[in-house]
């Protein structure tokens, strides 16, 4: 049996985005869970979910165009394949995979589909669409459980096949022949990556008004309610207080005119 080499399997932008998505994730399930809505902090468990979903767009983007075990049609797995590799995993054996194996392939599409729909329902509820309140939470907490066990499979695999993917993830680099490497681990794109979702972020914190708890979103000029005002009456009185200053000033003009 021939000597497997540490060649480079994970580019730069996929391994950026497994930790950004990670980190973001948590930090914004910290938020929701730990603050109370009418919590100045609570919104900003939006403006994190608003800059993770930037990041699963580039993340498809990439997943078809990206390096070779980025792509998703080295995802491709049969449900057969699955139940195959879950067996082989716990009997310790089984097909060794260089990319993702065919459990984590599934995780990554299921916690990319659901962060899609907490997006999603999340605009939604900014836009006054309470009915999908439920739909929105019961994402949250599936997107929990499936992230746990996606852990738990990595640990299990790091224990019983004395692998450490989670650490290939840093370095980008597996045991493996060396023509299954990828020719480049694309740098310029990771900085790509990195700018768009910086300025993403910048315009998402710039934009946000703490005293209303409601966000403009860049480029496209939505305003999305993203927290709870105590005074409910609040918001509705300052529109109600800017239309009487201006029917005031209209007449101010009128009698001028006259």
């Amino acid at each position: 049996m021939n000597k497997k080499n540490r060649v480079l399997i994970w580019d730069i932008p996929t391994r950026m985005f497994h930790w950004f998505f990670a980190g973001g994730f948590i930090v914004a399930a910290m938020f929701a869970l730990t603050f109370g809505e009418h919590s100045p902090l609570f919104p900003y468990h939006a403006i994190f979910g608003l800059i993770i979903f930037l990041m699963v767009v580039l993340r498809v983007l990439w997943g078809f165009v990206g390096t070779r075990y980025a792509r998703f049609d080295s995802f491709a797995f049969s449900p057969m394949s699955v139940f195959e590799y879950l067996k082989g995993a716990l009997r310790g054996s089984g097909i060794r995979y260089v990319g993702h194996n065919p459990g984590s392939a599934y995780a990554i599409f299921a916690m990319l589909i659901m962060m899609i729909g907490l997006a999603i329902t999340g605009i939604m509820l900014g836009l006054g669409n309470e009915w999908v309140e439920e739909i929105h939470e019961s994402l949250a907490y599936t997107m929990v459980a499936v992230a746990a066990t996606h852990i738990m499979g990595v640990l299990f695999h790091t224990i019983r096949h004395r692998e450490n993917i989670a650490a290939s993830m840093f370095h980008g680099k597996k045991e493996a022949e060396t023509h299954e490497a990828i020719p480049s681990s694309r740098p310029i794109i990771g900085v790509i990556f990195i700018v768009l979702i910086g300025a993403w972020a910048w315009g998402l914190l710039t934009n946000y008004d703490a005293s209303m708890q409601s966000i403009r979103l860049p480029l496209v000029g939505i305003q999305l309610q993203v927290g709870e005002i105590e005074d409910k009456d609040q918001l509705g009185q300052s529109e109600k207080h800017g239309y009487k200053d201006d029917h005031d000033e209209n007449d101010e003009d009128d009698e001028h005119d006259e």
